[in-house]
């Protein structure tokens, strides 16, 4: 049930800043929240992570698509097997990979906002945030908790 939870939240944390950065701003529109450091950038990515395979929108949709069913997959099956850590990462990954797919679907663009231009050159959004720190947290859990199980 928490991750049924974490997932609705992360969702809908998501999908309200880029409804509100859409409804309020112009395409390309920025507005410095900390001085040549960190804005609020609206970017219409027609691609993916990087600004790559711009104008491709039906592969990566369909790509995205088989993801999301394979991590869903995956997540479902190995439950009981995977640490509470993994399924607070698969969940995070489901929530990010879901929330840019809604985009895709329903706006042909994923709404980008978060920018970094003082130590980044690329505008991303809470998605790809959930994305990437689930990313980490199943990297940590492999490299430092499954090296103290396998050296017990």
């Amino acid at each position: 049930m928490i991750y049924i939870f974490l997932f609705l939240i992360l969702l809908i944390i998501d999908q309200y800043s880029k409804f509100i950065v859409h409804s309020t701003l112009y395409v390309g529109d920025t507005i410095p929240i900390i001085d040549n450091f960190f804005n609020l950038t609206y970017v219409q990515n027609r691609g993916v992570a990087f600004g790559l395979f711009q104008g491709k929108i039906d592969i990566v949709s369909i790509l995205a698509f088989i993801a999301i069913g394979l991590i869903l997959f995956y997540f479902c099956k190995n439950f009981k097997k995977i640490s509470f850590l993994e399924r607070i990462a698969y969940t995070m990954i489901f929530a990010g990979a879901v929330g840019n797919m809604l985009d895709r679907i329903f706006r042909a663009y994923v709404v980008d906002m978060l920018d970094f231009r003082g130590i980044w050159s690329f505008i991303f959004n809470f998605a790809d945030v959930w994305i990437n720190i689930g990313v980490i947290l199943i990297i940590i859990e492999h490299l430092i908790f499954n090296r103290k199980k396998r050296v017990k």
